[in-house]
């Protein structure tokens, strides 16, 4: 694959620069094809520079036969590590900076498939969470959502503590849990596919996965989920990083 480092764009939503890094095919310069893209969240906290670490995620999609565009955007920076993914107030919308100027920004330097069929946003730790919730506010946006050993409510840095963000109203409309019930209906007749995974060992997120896994199995959501032998940990989420992204890639549109 061909990579692009530093790469960015002025967000509004931010009132600065979001970074991002694009992975692109290899036969992308010759192909003239439209290619799916997998926007991918890293963990936080974070400083302003993690959203180059993730070589495993590009090492792992390298392997599949299908073919997409990368793409891993900043989560954080200097002075706010830990922004949990969500629009917190002028010049820190993360949520909107990700999950509706990225896209575009995308889609217009790049021959990409841009429709949410060829869309998929895929997380780890606050990633997970970060995927899990603007997908499910972005249904428009993103057909398939993933989630790797995430959360599913917004927290503090350990992960230990939920956050208030400051009214009931916006402390559940950042809540996976009471998302994905409200959009029950919608979720059962669009053809979304949402997938998530933890470690068994994973002491600070097992219970919650388990969680939101009884809570979409009674609403009648389908759904994947799979709880594995292993903590939160780069062993496990690089153990099966080519099966979780063959599975989302075999659910976007292909390359045409």
């Amino acid at each position: 694959m061909q990579r692009t480092w530093d790469s960015g764009f002025h967000s509004t939503a931010l009132a600065g620069t979001l970074h991002f890094e694009v992975v692109l095919p290899v036969d992308y310069a010759t192909s003239g094809r439209r290619y799916p893209v997998v926007y991918f969240l890293h963990g936080l906290p974070a400083k302003s520079e993690d959203y180059r670490g993730l070589g495993f995620v590009q090492n792992a999609l390298d392997g599949l036969g299908p073919k997409a565009i990368l793409v891993v955007p900043q989560g954080a920076r200097g002075g706010d590590s830990d922004p949990e993914y969500l629009d917190q107030g002028p010049g820190r919308k993360w949520a909107t900076a990700i999950a509706a100027e990225l896209p575009r920004v995308i889609d217009a330097r790049y021959r990409t498939i841009a429709s949410r069929r060829g869309r998929a946003l895929i997380g780890l730790s606050a990633g997970g969470y970060g995927a899990m919730h603007l997908a499910l506010d972005h249904l428009a946006a993103f057909s398939v959502v993933e989630s790797w050993s995430g959360y599913f409510h917004p927290t503090d840095p350990t992960g230990l503590q939920g956050l208030d963000l400051g009214s009931a109203q916006d402390n559940d409309r950042a809540n996976v849990h009471t998302q994905a019930l409200r959009l029950r209906a919608t979720l059962r007749s669009q053809r979304t596919l949402i997938a998530f995974y933890v470690g068994k060992g994973d002491t600070r997120f097992e219970a919650e996965n388990e969680q939101l896994n009884q809570e979409l199995s009674r609403a009648g959501i389908s759904h994947v989920f799979r709880l594995y032998a292993g903590g939160h940990d780069q062993q496990l989420w690089g153990r099966y990083a080519p099966a979780w992204l063959a599975l989302a890639v075999s659910h976007l549109a292909p390359a045409r």
